[in-house]
């Protein structure tokens, strides 16, 4: 059973620019483990918006799980740390 997810970032304060490039590192790392980037939006990045949006769906949670331990994304995890301030992750159904 495919997972459908929406994925809200936000920015470390005056780090925006590098959560950018951080997502832009890691979610070419999504079709290596069978999942596509439905829909990928940006805000303004106010106090209370996150700066991104991300739709991504995976076919399964093994490859979901893949993905999320994937040493090519982990060895980042410094770079996210100094990036991203918050992230929330809901599984949803896709309409």
């Amino acid at each position: 059973m495919s997972l459908a997810l929406c994925v809200m970032l936000w920015a470390r304060e005056g780090a925006e620019q590098a959560l950018i490039e951080y997502e832009d590192r890691v979610l070419e790392l999504v079709g290596a483990h069978g999942g596509k980037i439905l829909q990928r939006a940006r805000t303004g990045g106010g106090p209370e918006e996150p700066l991104e949006v991300q739709f991504l769906e995976f076919p399964s949670g093994a490859a979901l799980d893949s993905y999320m331990w994937d040493g090519r994304r982990t060895v980042l995890a410094a770079d996210r740390e100094r990036a991203v301030a918050r992230t929330e992750i809901f599984q949803v159904q896709l309409v």
